[in-house]
């Protein structure tokens, strides 16, 4: 079951992070522009949101079970699909990149997601996704307080190593990371690996 309620209740506050903690979600952006193709690239993103991601980065296309939150992201222009990450509502081969942005950690299976995703990519297409790390204070944080949180209480997190040995058992290869939101230097600083940001983007090929 898509784990939507948090998100048709709280829609406002999900937007209001990204306005109170400006920062940190535009190292975030800038995390996953190091990994997206040229913009010529078709791509799609899955668990779009309001679009706070898709936008910016110039994807016209994407799927979001909330229809509150998916209301949003089509005001600000995006095609958005109803549907879940374990069953993409389109064909074989359609994109050359799909985005999943802190939407791992809301499905119910993650292998799946990315064998889907896996499917509606191109011969040589990339997913790319971004996720808060479980072994960093930030993720061990999230993980200690998730009761008292609107939209983590169901959330399950996952440590880069899960989420690299999820990728490859999909099918994807070649893989660059990156990582953001480093304790003790400025935030907007992107280094290559992880173990050191609590934010990290992953780049699988197909």
């Amino acid at each position: 079951m898509p784990k939507t309620e948090p998100f048709e209740k709280h829609s406002e506050a999900y937007d209001e992070w990204f306005d109170k903690n400006h920062r940190l979600y535009e190292a975030e952006l800038l995390a996953i522009r190091r990994l997206v193709p040229s913009t010529d690239a078709e791509g799609m993103e899955v668990g779009v949101g309001t679009g706070k991601f898709a936008v910016p980065l110039g994807i016209k296309v994407g799927v979001e079970p909330s229809e509150k939150m998916a209301a949003k992201a089509r005001k600000a222009g995006i095609n958005v699909y109803p549907g879940v990450a374990e069953n993409l509502p389109f064909s074989d081969g359609m994109f050359n990149f799909v985005l999943m942005v802190t939407t791992i950690c809301f499905v119910d299976d993650v292998i799946k997601s990315f064998a889907e995703v896996f499917r509606v990519l191109k011969p040589g297409g990339c997913i790319i996704t971004g996720f808060v790390d479980k072994e960093s204070k930030l993720g061990k944080r999230y993980m200690e307080n998730r009761e008292n949180s609107k939209f983590y209480r169901e959330a399950t997190f996952f440590s880069t190593e899960e989420v690299l040995k999820y990728l490859e058992e999909a099918g994807f290869r070649s893989v660059t990371i990156k990582q953001t939101l480093i304790p003790g230097v400025p935030q907007n600083t992107i280094l290559d690996g992880f173990g050191k940001g609590a934010f990290v983007a992953v780049k699988g090929i197909k």
